[in-house]
């Protein structure tokens, strides 16, 4: 009886749709990523956590303070390297999105997941607003030059060149994905697209989130009072818990509900099509990255290096005096990496740990 009470929601949210010309906003967090394998942070034995405690953090959290990235960026680039986009298929959710932008009907995406499945499934960049920041590019925690994903990603299986797989900066200092850690800003754009769209949401789907992370878990309450809304969680939370009238909340994994939605909105087949492209190219650029790291080579992997290395010896003077170049390797010999500082309370951190979301 629930399942005809959720499909006649789901039938009527699709009519809303269709008859009125609405567009779709949607809201997403870790649920929504489930089915492609990701591991999460903290089951025992097989989360995150638990797979980086031959790095001896001096707590579990410290792997995403800038601080420590600094003094030691070792066990994030494992980290990275294990969830770097391309590694995980989307899911049907993602290719839904995707469906929704073909369709035409997709307003937003906003997102609080870092693992970049939205843009792998093909959803193209002005479309999505990643509120904790993403693999997609990368910067010098140092003289702030940027790099692209791909760039970070031949550095990361660099494991035989001079720095061993932990991105540099010609500079000489590290490169790290604009993945937000604890005690950074949230990115602008979050706030400078939700001041442009919350008026204007038709449709609101929040699927596989907790709503606990703020100031992401307020946007949803957010939206005008018109607004059609669906929760898909295993339960109510945020303010779905006391509700609008309108309010659609159903209780079940994202990709059945968005097999439902496709199917009521007469897109079935289209989204069966579409999730079979998606996961054959991304078969096709796995194999394409197994087969790169599995023919990767010392003089290919350091060409790069090399390569920046030139550009700033050609800067440089053609001849340096003795007296310069010993003043040169005195003063490397003085640079420090920068000694973790830890003011945060253990409670802090777990708190500010959720932000992540995954």
């Amino acid at each position: 009886m629930t399942e005809d009470l959720h499909d006649r929601q789901i039938r009527s949210l699709a009519e809303s749709i269709l008859l009125k010309n609405y567009k779709v906003t949607f809201f997403l967090g870790a649920g929504v990523s489930t089915a492609s394998g990701i591991p999460d942070f903290r089951s025992p034995g097989t989360g995150i956590y638990d797979n980086l405690a031959q790095f001896n953090l001096p707590y579990a959290e410290a792997i995403f303070t800038l601080d420590y990235f600094k003094q030691n960026p070792e066990p994030f680039c494992v980290l990275a390297e294990e969830l770097y986009p391309g590694n995980y298929r989307p899911t049907v959710f993602h290719c839904l999105l995707k469906l929704f932008e073909d369709k035409g009907i997709l307003q937003r995406v906003y997102t609080q997941n870092i693992d970049n499945l939205e843009r792998v499934a093909g959803v193209s960049d002005e479309f999505i607003v990643e509120a904790h920041g993403s693999f997609a590019e990368a910067h010098c925690v140092s003289c702030r030059k940027s790099y692209t994903s791909q760039e970070v990603w031949n550095k990361l299986i660099d494991k035989a060149g001079s720095h061993k797989g932990i991105p540099h900066c010609s500079c000489g200092n590290y490169i790290k994905p604009d993945i937000v850690f604890f005690g950074e800003a949230l990115p602008q754009r979050l706030f400078n697209q939700w001041d442009e769209d919350v008026d204007d949401v038709d449709v609101a789907i929040v699927a596989g989130t907790s709503l606990t992370v703020y100031p992401f878990a307020l946007l949803p309450s957010e939206v005008p009072r018109r607004t059609r809304r669906m929760l898909v969680n295993y339960e109510k939370v945020g303010d779905f818990v006391k509700g609008r009238r309108t309010d659609i909340f159903i209780s079940a994994d994202c990709d059945t509900i968005a097999n439902k939605l496709a199917a009521a909105l007469g897109w079935e087949q289209d989204l069966k099509d579409l999730v079979e492209k998606v996961l054959e190219t991304h078969k096709e650029y796995k194999q394409k990255r197994k087969k790169e790291q599995d023919e990767v080579k010392p003089d290919d992997v350091t060409k790069e290096t090399t390569k920046e290395a030139d550009k700033t010896e050609a800067k440089q003077k053609p001849k340096q005096d003795k007296a310069e170049t010993k003043q040169a390797d005195e003063t490397n010999s003085k640079l420090d990496k920068p000694e973790l500082t830890d003011g945060k309370s253990s409670e802090e951190i777990e708190d500010k740990l959720s932000k992540l979301n995954l």
